[in-house]
Protein backbone atom coordinates (compact mmCIF):
# COMPACT_ATOMS: atom_id res chain seq x y z
CA UNK A 1 0.00 0.00 0.00
CA UNK A 2 2.84 2.35 0.96
CA UNK A 3 4.57 1.66 -2.36
CA UNK A 4 1.38 2.57 -4.24
CA UNK A 5 1.11 5.86 -2.32
CA UNK A 6 4.76 6.71 -2.99
CA UNK A 7 4.32 5.84 -6.66
CA UNK A 8 1.18 8.01 -6.85
CA UNK A 9 2.93 10.92 -5.16
CA UNK A 10 5.93 10.57 -7.49
CA UNK A 11 3.66 10.51 -10.54
CA UNK A 12 1.75 13.55 -9.27
CA UNK A 13 4.96 15.47 -8.60
CA UNK A 14 6.29 14.55 -12.04
CA UNK A 15 3.04 15.62 -13.68
CA UNK A 16 3.03 18.98 -11.87
CA UNK A 17 6.67 19.50 -12.78
CA UNK A 18 5.88 18.78 -16.43
CA UNK A 19 2.90 21.14 -16.31
CA UNK A 20 5.00 23.90 -14.73
CA UNK A 21 7.74 23.32 -17.30
CA UNK A 22 5.15 23.49 -20.06
CA UNK A 23 3.79 26.76 -18.67
CA UNK A 24 7.24 28.33 -18.43
CA UNK A 25 8.22 27.14 -21.91
CA UNK A 26 4.91 28.36 -23.32
CA UNK A 27 5.46 31.81 -21.85
CA UNK A 28 9.03 31.73 -23.13
CA UNK A 29 7.83 30.77 -26.61
CA UNK A 30 5.28 33.60 -26.69
CA UNK A 31 7.86 36.08 -25.40
CA UNK A 32 10.66 35.02 -27.75
CA UNK A 33 8.65 34.45 -30.92
CA UNK A 34 8.84 38.00 -32.14
CA UNK A 35 7.22 39.06 -35.42
CA UNK A 36 9.74 39.40 -38.25
CA UNK A 37 11.15 42.77 -39.23
CA UNK A 38 9.37 43.98 -42.37
CA UNK A 39 9.45 46.92 -44.71
CA UNK A 40 6.26 48.98 -44.33
CA UNK A 41 3.83 48.82 -47.24
CA UNK A 42 1.18 51.33 -48.34
CA UNK A 43 -1.22 48.38 -48.58
CA UNK A 44 -1.53 48.45 -44.79
CA UNK A 45 -3.49 51.71 -44.90
CA UNK A 46 -4.66 52.01 -48.52
CA UNK A 47 -8.45 51.92 -48.90
CA UNK A 48 -10.10 48.73 -50.14
CA UNK A 49 -11.98 49.69 -53.28
CA UNK A 50 -15.09 48.17 -54.82
CA UNK A 51 -15.00 48.92 -58.57
CA UNK A 52 -18.05 46.71 -59.05
CA UNK A 53 -20.45 45.40 -56.37
CA UNK A 54 -18.96 42.18 -54.95
CA UNK A 55 -15.44 42.77 -56.33
CA UNK A 56 -12.91 44.14 -53.83
CA UNK A 57 -9.45 45.45 -54.76
CA UNK A 58 -6.37 46.55 -52.82
CA UNK A 59 -3.70 47.77 -55.22
CA UNK A 60 -3.42 45.03 -57.83
CA UNK A 61 -4.83 42.43 -55.42
CA UNK A 62 -8.48 41.40 -55.60
CA UNK A 63 -11.11 39.28 -53.88
CA UNK A 64 -14.62 38.08 -54.73
CA UNK A 65 -17.08 35.27 -54.14
CA UNK A 66 -18.19 33.09 -57.03
CA UNK A 67 -21.79 32.02 -57.51
CA UNK A 68 -20.41 28.51 -56.93
CA UNK A 69 -19.85 29.43 -53.28
CA UNK A 70 -16.06 29.42 -53.61
CA UNK A 71 -14.16 32.58 -52.71
CA UNK A 72 -11.49 33.75 -55.16
CA UNK A 73 -8.38 35.67 -54.11
CA UNK A 74 -5.43 37.09 -56.04
CA UNK A 75 -2.34 38.47 -54.28
CA UNK A 76 1.09 39.53 -55.52
CA UNK A 77 4.36 41.17 -54.48
CA UNK A 78 6.75 40.76 -51.58
CA UNK A 79 5.98 38.32 -48.76
CA UNK A 80 4.72 41.01 -46.39
CA UNK A 81 2.68 42.70 -49.14
CA UNK A 82 1.03 39.39 -49.99
CA UNK A 83 0.22 38.76 -46.35
CA UNK A 84 -1.23 42.20 -45.75
CA UNK A 85 -3.33 42.04 -48.94
CA UNK A 86 -4.51 38.53 -48.09
CA UNK A 87 -5.43 39.45 -44.52
CA UNK A 88 -7.18 42.72 -45.29
CA UNK A 89 -9.18 41.38 -48.24
CA UNK A 90 -10.25 38.20 -46.41
CA UNK A 91 -10.43 39.59 -42.87
CA UNK A 92 -13.97 38.35 -42.26
CA UNK A 93 -12.95 34.83 -43.29
CA UNK A 94 -9.71 34.94 -41.24
CA UNK A 95 -11.65 35.83 -38.11
CA UNK A 96 -14.49 33.39 -38.80
CA UNK A 97 -12.03 30.54 -39.41
CA UNK A 98 -10.27 31.16 -36.12
CA UNK A 99 -13.60 31.35 -34.26
CA UNK A 100 -14.62 28.00 -35.74
CA UNK A 101 -11.24 26.37 -35.15
CA UNK A 102 -10.99 27.42 -31.51
CA UNK A 103 -14.64 26.55 -31.00
CA UNK A 104 -13.96 23.06 -32.28
CA UNK A 105 -10.99 22.70 -29.94
CA UNK A 106 -13.36 23.50 -27.06
CA UNK A 107 -15.60 20.66 -28.29
CA UNK A 108 -12.61 18.29 -28.37
CA UNK A 109 -11.52 19.41 -24.89
CA UNK A 110 -14.53 20.92 -23.04
CA UNK A 111 -12.81 20.87 -19.64
CA UNK A 112 -11.13 24.23 -18.92
CA UNK A 113 -8.29 22.68 -16.90
CA UNK A 114 -7.37 20.18 -19.62
CA UNK A 115 -7.74 22.89 -22.26
CA UNK A 116 -5.18 24.95 -20.37
CA UNK A 117 -2.88 21.92 -20.22
CA UNK A 118 -3.27 21.46 -23.98
CA UNK A 119 -2.33 25.09 -24.53
CA UNK A 120 0.88 24.68 -22.56
CA UNK A 121 1.74 21.36 -24.20
CA UNK A 122 1.30 22.83 -27.71
CA UNK A 123 3.43 25.76 -26.56
CA UNK A 124 6.11 23.31 -25.45
CA UNK A 125 6.04 21.33 -28.69
CA UNK A 126 6.12 24.51 -30.78
CA UNK A 127 8.50 26.51 -28.61
CA UNK A 128 10.99 26.88 -31.49
CA UNK A 129 8.52 26.77 -34.37
CA UNK A 130 9.56 30.10 -35.89
CA UNK A 131 13.15 28.89 -36.35
CA UNK A 132 11.88 26.18 -38.72
CA UNK A 133 9.74 28.49 -40.86
CA UNK A 134 11.49 30.33 -43.73
CA UNK A 135 11.72 34.09 -43.28
CA UNK A 136 9.59 34.64 -46.40
CA UNK A 137 6.64 32.77 -44.92
CA UNK A 138 7.03 34.33 -41.48
CA UNK A 139 6.69 37.74 -43.10
CA UNK A 140 3.64 36.63 -45.06
CA UNK A 141 2.01 35.10 -41.99
CA UNK A 142 2.75 38.27 -40.04
CA UNK A 143 0.96 40.29 -42.71
CA UNK A 144 -2.08 37.99 -42.53
CA UNK A 145 -2.07 37.99 -38.72
CA UNK A 146 -2.80 41.70 -38.57
CA UNK A 147 -6.34 40.83 -39.71
CA UNK A 148 -6.87 38.47 -36.76
CA UNK A 149 -9.40 39.30 -34.07
CA UNK A 150 -8.18 40.44 -30.63
CA UNK A 151 -10.89 38.24 -29.09
CA UNK A 152 -8.43 35.33 -29.01
CA UNK A 153 -5.46 37.24 -27.58
CA UNK A 154 -5.87 35.22 -24.37
CA UNK A 155 -4.47 32.25 -26.31
CA UNK A 156 -1.44 34.16 -27.63
CA UNK A 157 -0.71 37.29 -29.69
CA UNK A 158 -2.10 37.19 -33.24
CA UNK A 159 1.17 36.45 -35.05
CA UNK A 160 2.02 33.52 -32.77
CA UNK A 161 -1.49 32.12 -33.11
CA UNK A 162 -1.63 32.26 -36.91
CA UNK A 163 1.87 30.80 -37.11
CA UNK A 164 0.90 27.88 -34.89
CA UNK A 165 -2.35 27.25 -36.78
CA UNK A 166 -0.23 26.31 -39.78
CA UNK A 167 0.53 23.10 -37.93
CA UNK A 168 -3.17 22.14 -37.74
CA UNK A 169 -2.80 19.41 -40.37
CA UNK A 170 0.14 18.01 -38.39
CA UNK A 171 -1.91 18.03 -35.17
CA UNK A 172 -4.53 16.03 -37.06
CA UNK A 173 -2.05 13.16 -37.26
CA UNK A 174 -2.49 12.62 -33.54
CA UNK A 175 -6.25 12.42 -34.08
CA UNK A 176 -6.21 9.85 -36.90
CA UNK A 177 -8.11 7.34 -34.81
CA UNK A 178 -10.99 9.86 -34.74
CA UNK A 179 -11.23 9.69 -38.55
CA UNK A 180 -10.23 13.31 -38.99
CA UNK A 181 -7.50 12.61 -41.54
CA UNK A 182 -7.96 10.03 -44.32
CA UNK A 183 -7.09 11.47 -47.71
CA UNK A 184 -6.99 9.78 -51.12
CA UNK A 185 -5.03 10.89 -54.20
CA UNK A 186 -4.06 9.34 -57.53
CA UNK A 187 -2.61 10.26 -60.91
CA UNK A 188 -2.49 8.79 -64.42
CA UNK A 189 -0.37 9.53 -67.47
CA UNK A 190 0.80 7.93 -70.72
CA UNK A 191 -1.44 5.08 -71.81
CA UNK A 192 -3.48 5.36 -68.62
CA UNK A 193 -4.72 8.87 -69.59
CA UNK A 194 -7.02 9.42 -72.54
CA UNK A 195 -4.88 12.23 -73.98
CA UNK A 196 -1.60 10.75 -72.62
CA UNK A 197 -0.98 13.77 -70.37
CA UNK A 198 -0.96 13.83 -66.59
CA UNK A 199 -4.25 13.89 -64.63
CA UNK A 200 -4.17 14.20 -60.83
CA UNK A 201 -7.17 13.79 -58.52
CA UNK A 202 -7.44 14.08 -54.75
CA UNK A 203 -9.91 14.15 -51.85
CA UNK A 204 -8.72 16.24 -48.91
CA UNK A 205 -10.50 14.42 -46.10
CA UNK A 206 -9.40 16.61 -43.20
CA UNK A 207 -12.47 17.07 -41.00
CA UNK A 208 -12.72 19.64 -38.22
CA UNK A 209 -16.45 20.20 -38.55
CA UNK A 210 -18.74 21.37 -41.34
CA UNK A 211 -18.38 25.01 -40.31
CA UNK A 212 -14.61 24.82 -40.74
CA UNK A 213 -15.06 23.63 -44.33
CA UNK A 214 -17.75 26.18 -45.20
CA UNK A 215 -15.66 29.03 -46.65
CA UNK A 216 -13.11 27.72 -49.12
CA UNK A 217 -10.76 30.08 -50.93
CA UNK A 218 -9.24 29.48 -54.36
CA UNK A 219 -6.10 31.58 -53.99
CA UNK A 220 -3.97 32.71 -56.92
CA UNK A 221 -0.47 33.89 -55.99
CA UNK A 222 2.02 35.90 -58.06
CA UNK A 223 4.95 36.09 -55.63
CA UNK A 224 7.96 38.34 -56.03
CA UNK A 225 10.14 35.22 -56.34
CA UNK A 226 9.36 31.77 -57.69
CA UNK A 227 6.44 30.45 -59.68
CA UNK A 228 2.93 31.78 -59.86
CA UNK A 229 0.57 29.22 -58.39
CA UNK A 230 -2.93 28.44 -57.16
CA UNK A 231 -4.06 26.60 -54.06
CA UNK A 232 -7.27 25.63 -52.29
CA UNK A 233 -7.20 27.13 -48.81
CA UNK A 234 -9.18 28.94 -46.10
CA UNK A 235 -8.95 32.17 -44.15
CA UNK A 236 -5.56 32.77 -42.51
CA UNK A 237 -3.82 29.81 -44.16
CA UNK A 238 -0.77 30.49 -46.35
CA UNK A 239 0.43 26.87 -46.39
CA UNK A 240 -0.54 24.43 -49.14
CA UNK A 241 -2.55 21.21 -49.01
CA UNK A 242 -3.60 21.13 -52.71
CA UNK A 243 -2.07 23.33 -55.41
CA UNK A 244 -0.57 23.74 -58.90
CA UNK A 245 1.97 26.22 -60.26
CA UNK A 246 2.49 27.80 -63.69
CA UNK A 247 5.18 25.25 -64.52
CA UNK A 248 2.57 22.50 -64.31
CA UNK A 249 3.81 21.10 -61.00
CA UNK A 250 1.16 19.91 -58.52
CA UNK A 251 1.42 19.17 -54.81
CA UNK A 252 -1.05 17.34 -52.59
CA UNK A 253 -0.38 15.96 -49.11
CA UNK A 254 -1.51 12.73 -47.44
CA UNK A 255 -0.90 12.01 -43.76
CA UNK A 256 0.96 8.83 -42.84
CA UNK A 257 1.14 7.22 -39.40
CA UNK A 258 3.40 9.13 -37.02
CA UNK A 259 4.81 8.63 -33.57
CA UNK A 260 3.95 11.29 -31.00
CA UNK A 261 6.05 14.34 -31.97
CA UNK A 262 8.71 15.49 -29.56
CA UNK A 263 9.56 18.98 -30.78
CA UNK A 264 8.74 21.60 -33.37
CA UNK A 265 9.75 21.42 -37.02
CA UNK A 266 8.49 22.85 -40.30
CA UNK A 267 4.72 22.39 -40.70
CA UNK A 268 3.86 20.06 -43.57
CA UNK A 269 1.74 22.69 -45.33
CA UNK A 270 4.70 25.09 -45.49
CA UNK A 271 6.98 22.39 -46.91
CA UNK A 272 4.33 21.84 -49.59
CA UNK A 273 4.09 25.61 -50.14
CA UNK A 274 7.83 25.91 -50.72
CA UNK A 275 7.76 23.05 -53.23
CA UNK A 276 4.84 24.61 -55.09
CA UNK A 277 6.45 28.03 -55.25
CA UNK A 278 9.97 26.99 -56.21
CA UNK A 279 9.92 23.59 -57.97
CA UNK A 280 9.15 22.76 -61.58
CA UNK A 281 10.07 19.06 -61.61
CA UNK A 282 9.95 16.01 -59.35
CA UNK A 283 13.70 16.15 -58.72
CA UNK A 284 13.52 19.82 -57.69
CA UNK A 285 10.59 19.05 -55.39
CA UNK A 286 12.58 16.25 -53.75
CA UNK A 287 15.58 18.51 -53.18
CA UNK A 288 13.43 21.17 -51.55
CA UNK A 289 11.66 18.66 -49.29
CA UNK A 290 15.03 17.22 -48.23
CA UNK A 291 16.06 20.61 -46.82
CA UNK A 292 13.24 20.70 -44.28
CA UNK A 293 12.82 18.83 -41.01
CA UNK A 294 9.26 17.70 -40.21
CA UNK A 295 7.88 16.35 -36.93
CA UNK A 296 5.22 14.12 -38.53
CA UNK A 297 5.17 11.63 -41.39
CA UNK A 298 3.72 12.67 -44.74
CA UNK A 299 3.40 11.66 -48.38
CA UNK A 300 3.67 14.43 -50.95
CA UNK A 301 2.15 13.43 -54.27
CA UNK A 302 4.06 15.48 -56.86
CA UNK A 303 2.68 15.72 -60.38
CA UNK A 304 4.89 17.26 -63.04
CA UNK A 305 3.95 18.38 -66.54
CA UNK A 306 7.66 18.67 -67.29
CA UNK A 307 8.21 15.01 -66.40
CA UNK A 308 4.68 13.96 -67.53
CA UNK A 309 4.34 11.68 -64.54
CA UNK A 310 3.84 11.71 -60.79
CA UNK A 311 5.77 10.39 -57.82
CA UNK A 312 5.51 10.24 -54.03
CA UNK A 313 7.96 11.95 -51.72
CA UNK A 314 7.62 10.00 -48.47
CA UNK A 315 9.07 11.77 -45.46
CA UNK A 316 9.28 11.18 -41.71
CA UNK A 317 11.11 13.16 -39.03
CA UNK A 318 14.10 10.86 -39.54
CA UNK A 319 14.03 9.51 -43.11
CA UNK A 320 12.91 10.21 -46.66
CA UNK A 321 12.23 8.22 -49.81
CA UNK A 322 11.08 8.77 -53.40
CA UNK A 323 8.49 6.26 -54.62
CA UNK A 324 8.20 6.04 -58.41
CA UNK A 325 5.95 3.26 -59.74
CA UNK A 326 6.88 1.05 -62.70
CA UNK A 327 3.48 1.73 -64.28
CA UNK A 328 1.70 4.78 -65.61
CA UNK A 329 -0.44 5.50 -62.56
CA UNK A 330 0.12 6.11 -58.87
CA UNK A 331 -2.21 5.98 -55.85
CA UNK A 332 -1.68 7.44 -52.38
CA UNK A 333 -3.85 6.98 -49.29
CA UNK A 334 -2.42 7.09 -45.76
CA UNK A 335 0.46 4.64 -45.67
CA UNK A 336 3.91 4.55 -47.23
CA UNK A 337 4.59 2.51 -50.37
CA UNK A 338 8.33 2.80 -50.96
CA UNK A 339 10.97 0.22 -50.10
CA UNK A 340 12.62 2.40 -47.49
CA UNK A 341 9.63 3.46 -45.37
CA UNK A 342 6.95 1.01 -46.48
CA UNK A 343 8.36 -1.82 -44.36
CA UNK A 344 8.84 -0.05 -41.05
CA UNK A 345 7.04 -1.57 -38.07
CA UNK A 346 4.93 1.57 -37.61
CA UNK A 347 3.80 1.62 -41.25
CA UNK A 348 3.05 -2.10 -41.35
CA UNK A 349 1.03 -1.87 -38.13
CA UNK A 350 -0.93 1.05 -39.57
CA UNK A 351 -1.64 -0.94 -42.73
CA UNK A 352 -2.89 -3.86 -40.66
CA UNK A 353 -5.22 -1.81 -38.46
CA UNK A 354 -6.41 1.09 -40.65
CA UNK A 355 -8.65 1.59 -43.68
CA UNK A 356 -5.82 2.92 -45.84
CA UNK A 357 -4.85 -0.26 -47.80
CA UNK A 358 -8.49 -1.08 -48.54
CA UNK A 359 -9.07 2.40 -49.96
CA UNK A 360 -5.96 2.15 -52.13
CA UNK A 361 -7.13 -1.19 -53.50
CA UNK A 362 -10.54 0.26 -54.30
CA UNK A 363 -9.02 3.16 -56.26
CA UNK A 364 -6.85 0.71 -58.19
CA UNK A 365 -9.90 -1.40 -58.94
CA UNK A 366 -11.81 1.60 -60.26
CA UNK A 367 -8.83 3.03 -62.12
CA UNK A 368 -7.43 -0.07 -63.78
CA UNK A 369 -9.22 -3.33 -63.11
CA UNK A 370 -12.76 -2.16 -63.94
CA UNK A 371 -11.86 0.66 -66.32
CA UNK A 372 -13.38 0.62 -69.79
CA UNK A 373 -10.58 2.77 -71.18
CA UNK A 374 -7.93 5.33 -70.23
CA UNK A 375 -8.63 7.86 -67.47
CA UNK A 376 -10.29 11.22 -68.10
CA UNK A 377 -11.11 14.24 -65.95
CA UNK A 378 -14.75 13.12 -65.77
CA UNK A 379 -13.77 9.61 -64.65
CA UNK A 380 -11.42 11.10 -62.07
CA UNK A 381 -14.36 13.02 -60.59
CA UNK A 382 -16.46 9.83 -60.56
CA UNK A 383 -13.71 7.95 -58.69
CA UNK A 384 -13.35 10.74 -56.13
CA UNK A 385 -17.12 10.48 -55.54
CA UNK A 386 -17.24 6.67 -55.35
CA UNK A 387 -19.22 5.29 -52.39
CA UNK A 388 -18.84 1.55 -52.93
CA UNK A 389 -16.46 -0.92 -51.40
CA UNK A 390 -14.43 -3.58 -53.20
CA UNK A 391 -16.31 -5.24 -56.06
CA UNK A 392 -18.98 -2.51 -55.75
CA UNK A 393 -20.16 -3.84 -52.41
CA UNK A 394 -22.33 -1.47 -50.35
CA UNK A 395 -20.57 -1.04 -46.99
CA UNK A 396 -22.48 1.88 -45.50
CA UNK A 397 -22.32 5.61 -46.16
CA UNK A 398 -19.34 7.43 -44.68
CA UNK A 399 -17.22 4.32 -44.12
CA UNK A 400 -13.53 5.29 -43.87
CA UNK A 401 -12.74 2.49 -46.35
CA UNK A 402 -14.61 4.39 -49.05
CA UNK A 403 -12.93 6.78 -51.46
CA UNK A 404 -15.75 9.23 -50.77
CA UNK A 405 -16.21 9.27 -47.00
CA UNK A 406 -18.62 12.23 -47.16
CA UNK A 407 -16.31 14.42 -45.07
CA UNK A 408 -14.03 16.04 -47.67
CA UNK A 409 -12.97 19.63 -47.10
CA UNK A 410 -12.48 19.71 -50.87
CA UNK A 411 -11.68 17.58 -53.89
CA UNK A 412 -9.51 18.81 -56.73
CA UNK A 413 -8.52 17.60 -60.21
CA UNK A 414 -5.45 18.90 -62.05
CA UNK A 415 -4.52 18.83 -65.74
CA UNK A 416 -1.00 20.27 -65.42
CA UNK A 417 -0.07 20.36 -69.12
CA UNK A 418 -3.23 22.34 -69.88
CA UNK A 419 -2.91 24.52 -66.73
CA UNK A 420 -6.46 23.60 -65.72
CA UNK A 421 -7.81 22.78 -62.28
CA UNK A 422 -11.27 21.60 -61.22
CA UNK A 423 -12.41 22.27 -57.64
CA UNK A 424 -15.42 20.72 -55.93
CA UNK A 425 -18.21 22.79 -54.45
CA UNK A 426 -20.34 22.01 -51.40
CA UNK A 427 -21.42 19.71 -50.00
CA UNK A 428 -18.13 17.81 -49.73
CA UNK A 429 -17.16 16.68 -53.26
CA UNK A 430 -20.77 16.21 -54.32
CA UNK A 431 -21.42 19.69 -55.73
CA UNK A 432 -20.32 20.67 -59.21
CA UNK A 433 -16.61 20.82 -60.04
CA UNK A 434 -15.73 24.23 -61.48
CA UNK A 435 -12.70 24.66 -63.76
CA UNK A 436 -10.12 27.44 -63.68
CA UNK A 437 -7.61 28.11 -66.47
CA UNK A 438 -4.48 29.43 -64.78
CA UNK A 439 -3.16 31.06 -67.95
CA UNK A 440 -6.32 33.18 -68.19
CA UNK A 441 -6.46 33.97 -64.47
CA UNK A 442 -2.92 35.31 -64.32
CA UNK A 443 -3.32 37.27 -67.55
CA UNK A 444 -6.29 39.37 -66.39
CA UNK A 445 -7.09 42.08 -63.87
CA UNK A 446 -10.85 41.93 -63.28
CA UNK A 447 -12.64 45.27 -63.18
CA UNK A 448 -16.15 43.79 -63.04
CA UNK A 449 -17.60 41.16 -60.72
CA UNK A 450 -17.84 38.43 -63.35
CA UNK A 451 -17.40 34.68 -63.07
CA UNK A 452 -13.84 33.50 -63.66
CA UNK A 453 -14.32 29.75 -63.97
CA UNK A 454 -14.73 28.02 -67.35
CA UNK A 455 -18.47 27.35 -67.41
CA UNK A 456 -18.32 25.02 -70.44
CA UNK A 457 -15.93 22.69 -68.57
CA UNK A 458 -18.04 22.36 -65.41
CA UNK A 459 -18.59 18.82 -64.13
CA UNK A 460 -22.22 18.52 -62.92
CA UNK A 461 -23.14 17.85 -59.30
CA UNK A 462 -23.43 14.24 -58.15
CA UNK A 463 -26.95 12.87 -58.63
CA UNK A 464 -26.63 11.30 -55.16
CA UNK A 465 -27.68 14.72 -53.83
CA UNK A 466 -31.20 14.07 -55.13
CA UNK A 467 -31.70 10.77 -53.30
CA UNK A 468 -33.34 9.77 -50.03
CA UNK A 469 -30.04 8.12 -49.06
CA UNK A 470 -28.39 11.55 -49.10
CA UNK A 471 -31.12 13.07 -46.94
CA UNK A 472 -30.79 10.18 -44.49
CA UNK A 473 -27.01 10.51 -44.39
CA UNK A 474 -27.25 14.20 -43.46
CA UNK A 475 -29.24 13.14 -40.39
CA UNK A 476 -26.66 10.46 -39.55
CA UNK A 477 -23.70 12.77 -40.14
CA UNK A 478 -24.37 15.02 -37.15
CA UNK A 479 -23.71 12.11 -34.76
CA UNK A 480 -20.78 10.60 -36.62
CA UNK A 481 -17.75 12.11 -34.91
CA UNK A 482 -16.58 11.68 -31.30
CA UNK A 483 -17.01 15.38 -30.50
CA UNK A 484 -20.65 15.45 -31.70
CA UNK A 485 -23.39 15.87 -29.04
CA UNK A 486 -25.41 12.68 -28.67
CA UNK A 487 -27.87 13.34 -25.90
CA UNK A 488 -30.75 13.15 -28.37
CA UNK A 489 -29.41 10.18 -30.34
CA UNK A 490 -32.13 7.62 -31.03
CA UNK A 491 -30.52 4.18 -31.61
CA UNK A 492 -33.30 2.90 -33.87
CA UNK A 493 -33.24 6.05 -36.00
CA UNK A 494 -29.51 6.11 -36.54
CA UNK A 495 -29.41 2.55 -37.89
CA UNK A 496 -32.42 3.26 -40.08
CA UNK A 497 -30.61 6.25 -41.65
CA UNK A 498 -27.50 4.16 -42.48
CA UNK A 499 -28.53 0.49 -42.32
CA UNK A 500 -25.40 -0.98 -43.95
CA UNK A 501 -22.97 0.94 -41.75
CA UNK A 502 -21.18 -0.81 -38.89
CA UNK A 503 -20.64 2.69 -37.48
CA UNK A 504 -24.38 3.28 -37.12
CA UNK A 505 -24.75 0.06 -35.12
CA UNK A 506 -21.68 0.90 -33.03
CA UNK A 507 -23.13 4.31 -32.15
CA UNK A 508 -26.49 2.74 -31.35
CA UNK A 509 -24.83 0.11 -29.18
CA UNK A 510 -22.75 2.69 -27.32
CA UNK A 511 -25.86 4.75 -26.60
CA UNK A 512 -27.78 1.76 -25.26
CA UNK A 513 -24.80 0.65 -23.18
CA UNK A 514 -24.56 4.10 -21.63
CA UNK A 515 -28.26 3.81 -20.71
CA UNK A 516 -27.58 0.32 -19.26
CA UNK A 517 -29.87 -1.24 -21.89
CA UNK A 518 -27.57 -4.25 -22.24
CA UNK A 519 -29.76 -6.53 -24.32
CA UNK A 520 -30.45 -3.85 -26.94
CA UNK A 521 -26.78 -2.82 -26.97
CA UNK A 522 -25.68 -6.42 -27.54
CA UNK A 523 -28.08 -6.70 -30.47
CA UNK A 524 -26.60 -3.61 -32.12
CA UNK A 525 -23.00 -4.72 -31.54
CA UNK A 526 -23.67 -8.20 -32.93
CA UNK A 527 -25.14 -6.71 -36.10
CA UNK A 528 -22.31 -4.18 -36.44
CA UNK A 529 -19.72 -6.93 -36.25
CA UNK A 530 -21.25 -8.64 -39.31
CA UNK A 531 -20.64 -5.52 -41.43
CA UNK A 532 -17.51 -4.05 -43.04
CA UNK A 533 -15.61 -2.38 -40.21
CA UNK A 534 -13.15 0.39 -41.07
CA UNK A 535 -10.47 -0.19 -38.42
CA UNK A 536 -9.28 -2.92 -36.10
CA UNK A 537 -9.69 -0.55 -33.16
CA UNK A 538 -13.40 -0.09 -33.87
CA UNK A 539 -13.95 -3.82 -34.25
CA UNK A 540 -12.18 -4.44 -30.95
CA UNK A 541 -14.29 -1.71 -29.34
CA UNK A 542 -17.51 -3.46 -30.37
CA UNK A 543 -16.21 -6.90 -29.33
CA UNK A 544 -15.18 -5.60 -25.91
CA UNK A 545 -18.49 -3.86 -25.31
CA UNK A 546 -20.45 -6.88 -26.54
CA UNK A 547 -18.65 -9.06 -24.00
CA UNK A 548 -19.41 -6.50 -21.31
CA UNK A 549 -23.11 -6.58 -22.22
CA UNK A 550 -23.21 -10.37 -22.06
CA UNK A 551 -21.62 -10.34 -18.62
CA UNK A 552 -24.19 -7.80 -17.42
CA UNK A 553 -27.07 -9.92 -18.75
CA UNK A 554 -26.00 -13.02 -16.80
Amino acid sequence: MLKRIIKLLAWTFGFLLLLLSGLLLYLRQVALTKPPVVMPTPLSTAPILQPDPGLYTLGNNWFRQSESGLYELYVEGTPYERGVANGRLTQTLVQYQEDVFTGQIHKFVPNGFYLGMLKYMVGWFNRDLDTFVPEEYRQEIYGVSQAASPIHDDIAPAYQRILNYHGAHDIGHALQNMSLVGCTAFATWGRQSADSTLIVGRNFDFYVGDEFARDKIVAFYAPEKGHKFMMVTFGGMTGVVSGMNDAGLTVTINAAKSDVPGAAATPVSLVAREILQYASSISEAYSLAARRKMFVSESFLIGSAQDNRAALIEKTPDAMDLYEPDREYIISTNHFLGGKLGHTALNEEHMRTSASPYRLSRVEQLLVQNATGPNTVARTAAILRDQRGMDNKAIGMGNEKLVNQLVAHHAVIFQPAQQRVWISTAPWQLGKFVCYDLKKIFAQRPTRNEELYEEALTIPADSFLLTQDYRDYVKFHRYRFPFAPRTDLNPDSIVRWNPLSYHAYMLAGDQCLEREQYEQAAHFYEKGLTLETATVQEREHMEKNLQRCKEKML
